[in-house]
């Protein structure tokens, strides 16, 4: 469809600066601070999908890209492409409680336990359902694991643990080796536990949280405010579970001992292959309120037409999208506006385009992909990567680009998710030719190949690489690993997903350019060569990107 700037839309395009439309092949940090100053601003709302701020974005979006001279890639000859969100927020809990022989310990939403619903119900209910502890809930035939026994879910509260069962394995346990260790795998994400849980027919499923497991503190988890999307399904693909979220540690180890078990003891046999689910002897009862709507939202999409292979496509992404208005912070700011995650990505998107517009024309095609949701699942490009405006089997390359560090120059750039594509290959020998090398992430057990939009093209065998800062410390010129360490604490603990995730003035960008300008190198290459970038060995998405071969024969 085509999209007409709302008057509104307009203005904020003429506050804007004219960016620079030389060829020199040179990132330019002032563009940089402009956009983001701009997209983090508090006219745009946090830019939540379904909200004014969406409506002001995609304008925005759309008024760069024309004035880049970009061509429409989405639905119909338009820019976008629709997105259908099923949007819920839970109210305020009639009933929220453990039961055990009847003895009801009532449960503080935000506090004890964190919920959401992904079903389009006026009420959320789980009525005394059976709660049913399955170690990680892994479901693996091609590493000889299976959590669950054969033990019947359907109606019932699974409770997970989270990451894999060998991320705490020590030598000699029988989970050891059998995963990647600390590095993980998508059957420790949380969105994989919820999945399992919806295949088996629970009513609910709830992970026990452990900062060090998931990568991130308990406020994080809270952040949404009982508030999430999914994408519209029909009736009969429609998730199982009525409610799907956390229980705090504390809670959790409370409720494993008024059941007669030791958590502690308990993750341990989690990690033994003859681990069987055990039933708690506790009911979960919830009922509460849940508004939901249906809600229209749109990734916005551009091109660059190749002169020779129209038809292979090199893929640049970034998400647009943040977390929209929430309670007031220390200093009264109620807009979650993403300024670096990932209104810096978009940026960064922004300029690769300037500068493949002023170079000569590509041989392939390059694609601009502005993702919608990414905050509330990778919904966006889930939806693209289901319903693709570019053939996958001709999709060349995803290169991702999802908050960069704003610490400085780095004498070295992070690599998230070693062994899986050949582009690791790309990165390294360009980071060479920087000056830089390549460290691989700090902390591989948090799963950041999996929570970024790159993933969604990877589980359809597109081959990936993905710019992430805070996937590890960069050794700063001015500082080292101290000082990157220093800033990835600093982001994770204070600004990821909170309204302090604001343009600071004392952002240095240095780093942030290398890094984008790397990408640009890569994608530069690709879209000039008839190269077609695969998977490692070790990467469980070779088999896929196989079946389509012959296509790009």
């Amino acid at each position: 469809m085509t999209l007409r700037l709302a008057a509104s839309t307009a203005a904020l395009l003429l506050a804007v600066p004219a960016l620079a439309q030389t060829a020199a092949p040179a990132i330019d940090p002032a563009n940089i601070t402009e956009t983001v100053r701009t997209m983090a601003s508090d006219q745009f709302q946090g830019r939540a999908p379904g909200t004014v701020g969406e409506e002001r974005t995609v304008g925005y979006l759309i008024g760069r890209l024309q004035a880049l001279g970009l061509e429409p890639a989405g639905s119909d000859g338009g820019w976008t492409q629709r997105v259908p969100l099923l949007h819920t927020r839970l109210g305020t809990p009639e009933t929220l409680a453990f039961d055990r022989g009847g003895t009801t310990t009532p449960l503080a939403f935000g506090t004890d336990i964190y919920l959401s619903t992904l079903q389009p119900n006026d009420r959320a209910v789980v009525a005394g359902a059976p709660m049913v502890f399955v170690g990680y809930g892994v479901d693996a035939p091609e590493r000889g694991w299976d959590d669950f026994k054969g033990v019947d879910l359907k109606g019932k509260v699974a409770v997970f643990l989270i990451n894999d069962p060998d991320f705490v394995a020590k030598k000699g346990e029988p989970a050891f080796g059998k995963f990647k260790g600390r590095t993980m795998t998508y059957y420790g994400r949380w969105t994989y536990k919820f999945e399992e849980a919806a295949r088996r027919g629970a009513v609910a499923a709830l992970i026990v949280h452990d900062t060090e497991g998931v990568g991130y503190g308990w406020n994080v988890v809270n952040s949404p405010g009982g508030e999430n999307y999914g994408l519209v399904v029909p009736p009969e693909k429609m998730t199982s579970l009525a409610l799907q979220g956390w229980i705090s540690g504390d809670t959790a180890t409370k409720l494993f001992a008024a059941a007669g078990q030791d958590l502690a003891k308990l993750r341990v046999a989690a990690r033994r292959a003859d681990f069987r689910p055990i039933d708690l002897g506790t009911n979960f009862d919830a009922a509460i309120p849940s508004a939901h709507e249906e809600v229209q939202s749109q990734n916005v999409l551009a091109k660059i037409t190749g002169t020779q292979r129209p038809d292979e496509v090199v893929m640049i992404g970034a998400h647009w999208d943040a977390y929209g208005e929430g309670e007031p912070d220390a200093q009264g700011r109620i807009y979650r506006a993403g300024a670096n995650d990932d209104a810096l990505g978009v940026a960064g998107m922004f300029e690769m385009a300037r500068l493949f517009k002023a170079a000569p024309p590509p041989e392939r095609s390059i694609a601009f992909a502005f993702w919608t949701a990414e905050e509330r699942g990778l919904l966006g490009s889930e939806h693209y990567a289901a319903n693709p405006l570019f053939p996958v089997e001709k999709t060349v390359a995803n290169l991702g680009l999802d908050i960069l560090q704003t610490a400085g120059r780095a004498k070295d750039v992070i690599l998230v998710g070693k062994g899986q594509s050949t582009l690791e290959d790309d990165l390294a020998r360009f980071a060479a030719a920087q000056g830089r090398s390549v460290s691989e992430e700090s902390l591989p057990e948090r799963g950041l190949f999996f929570r970024a939009d790159h993933f969604s093209l990877a589980k359809r065998g597109v081959p990936v690489l993905l710019m992430m800062g805070i996937a590890g410390a960069s050794d700063l010129v001015e500082g080292g690993k101290a000082a990157g360490q220093a800033w990835v604490d600093a982001y994770t603990g204070q600004c990821y997903h909170q309204a302090c995730d604001a343009w600071d003035p004392s952002w240095n960008l240095d780093g942030a350019v290398q890094d984008i300008q790397l990408f640009y190198q890569i994608g530069d290459e690709l879209a000039r060569s008839t190269r077609w970038p695969g998977w490692q060995p070790t990467s469980e998405f070779g088999a896929i990107r196989a079946e389509s071969a012959a296509a790009r024969q």
